[in-house]
């Protein structure tokens, strides 16, 4: 086994992972070498998730089993959330960790290396700092995942809000705002490295800038980031063709973003805007915005003037205190509004954060018995919509193909949590294909590309003909 070579694993949402490829960067730029088998790496270092208790849970499980197959020459270092928030029990409950590393200390993982490899430690060697402090930047690091032709890039780190059930405030600290130069820098970097598709993530999105004193940050960086794609000296067919736009926060998506939004075809008509609930006595319990009436105003404006735009949400079924009537109000509320696609959740207790005084009273039958009555509601209207696509054509962003068949997604889709696209026929991957859709279920379309659609139409005629004259 060689001495300088890692093997990373990272678990929980796409922000972790962009702070899991800055480690392997710098890893990288140090002289290490990744490797895919965990028991050929000499460090191998774990990515954790700690936002609820089943993220903690798989995080504890992927730790303990490598803790329990580590060599004699091997470091094992539990990184992230977690253990920002948790280090001191993750040691105790897995004696065979040597490294903690908090998740706003992403960039001294080489550091951190250094100090456990100076000899076995009867404790690991903690990193997290009293007062730890988010960084956002390194020097030469691209705060970016790439995933085939996609890339997330992290405008910001950490959140402000006020949100009673949410322990990343207590993990990540408050909003930190990266430099717009320094997107833009990687925007056009990522382009070059052939991307088609550029990803804004951040805990909310839409404060992007306050720290730095920007008014509609969001906005601002939005057509910044499209003027500076357009101004590449590349082929048109090489440039960007989609920026989405993840984890908006209700009552900040400003009259200027939808315009920017609406302006600009590099910004899908695509927003992902977790609501929690739609019930103002619950809101106002999760110390959410409670003003349901913005939330109709201003999704009204969006589809008037983006008549393509895709609504995705999350809910939170369960919270301390919700009622059967509550309950249906959220019900109603989606059956009015006609959410295009919608994520669900058991309410999580989390000790810490200020819910924790309401415990945890709503049964866990009574949860699942709510999620499964919302997700059969909810199956019924993204089957609906996507019924509504048959016919017409959207592109395809092509991420795989095999055995006569391409799988992708439309502008409509975002990687992981969203539907799949699949063609028939064999296209490349990182290629748009116009796909007219010829089928639809709940969460995935079917299609032809475009461009075999005349032959598919022939050939389905003559074979129809045939069946006739057989007398079939």
């Amino acid at each position: 086994m060689q001495k300088n070579t890692y093997h990373l694993i990272s678990l929980g949402c796409s922000k972790n992972t962009v702070d899991s490829e800055s480690m392997g960067q710098l890893l990288n730029r140090s002289g290490y070498s990744p490797v895919l088998d965990h028991s050929q790496a000499n460090i191998i270092i774990v990515n954790t998730c700690g936002f609820i208790s089943p993220a903690r849970d798989e995080s504890l499980q992927v730790l303990s089993e490598l803790a329990a197959e580590k060599g004699d020459d091997q470091y094992l270092i539990a990184a992230g959330c977690m253990t920002q928030r948790y280090g001191l029990e993750v040691a105790q409950q897995i004696p065979g960790i040597d490294g903690l590393l908090g998740t706003r200390r992403w960039m001294d993982i080489i550091e951190l290396i250094q100090k456990v490899r100076q000899g076995k430690h009867p404790e690991p060697v903690y990193h997290l700092p009293d007062t730890p402090r988010t960084v956002v930047d390194q020097p030469g690091i691209v705060r970016a995942a790439v995933q085939g032709a996609s890339a997330y890039i992290k405008i910001a780190d950490g959140c402000r809000r006020p949100c009673a059930f949410c322990s990343i405030p207590l993990i990540k600290g408050t909003a930190v705002s990266r430099q717009p130069e320094s997107i833009l820098e990687e925007a056009r970097y990522l382009q070059t490295r052939g991307m088609r598709e550029l990803i804004l993530i951040a805990q909310d999105t839409t404060d992007y800038g306050h720290d730095l004193g920007i008014k509609n940050g969001l906005a601002d960086l939005l057509e910044s980031m499209v003027g500076a794609l357009k101004a590449a000296d590349l082929d048109p067919q090489d440039r960007v063709k989609w920026i989405r736009i993840m984890y908006a926060y209700p009552g900040y998506v400003t009259e200027r973003l939808i315009d920017v939004m609406a302006e600009h075809e590099e910004i899908i008509p695509y927003l992902d805007i977790p609501l929690q609930h739609a019930d103002p006595s619950v809101l106002r319990r999760m110390r959410r915005p409670a003003n349901i009436e913005w939330v109709y105003r201003t999704l009204e404006k969006m589809r008037k003037r983006m008549p393509a735009l895709t609504l995705r949400t999350t809910f939170i079924i369960g919270y301390p205190g919700e009622t059967e009537k509550e309950f249906q109000n959220l019900l109603d509320f989606i059956d009015e509004i006609r959410f295009d696609k919608v994520g669900a959740f058991l309410f999580s207790f989390e000790p810490g954060t200020s819910s924790e005084a309401l415990g945890d009273p709503v049964p866990e039958q009574v949860k699942q018995e709510r999620w499964e009555r919302l997700m059969a509601l909810q199956q019924s209207i993204s089957l609906e919509r996507n019924q509504s696509l048959v016919g017409k054509t959207l592109d395809v962003l092509i991420e795989g193909h095999g055995d006569g068949l391409s799988m992708g997604r439309t502008y409509r889709d975002a990687p992981e949590i969203d539907g799949l696209a699949i063609l028939e026929g064999e296209h490349p991957s990182g290629q748009l294909i116009p796909m007219r859709v010829t089928d639809a279920l709940a969460y995935d379309l079917h299609g032809i590309a475009e461009s075999d659609w005349s032959r598919f139409i022939s050939s389905d005629s003559l074979n129809r003909k045939n069946i006739e004259q057989d007398g079939g």
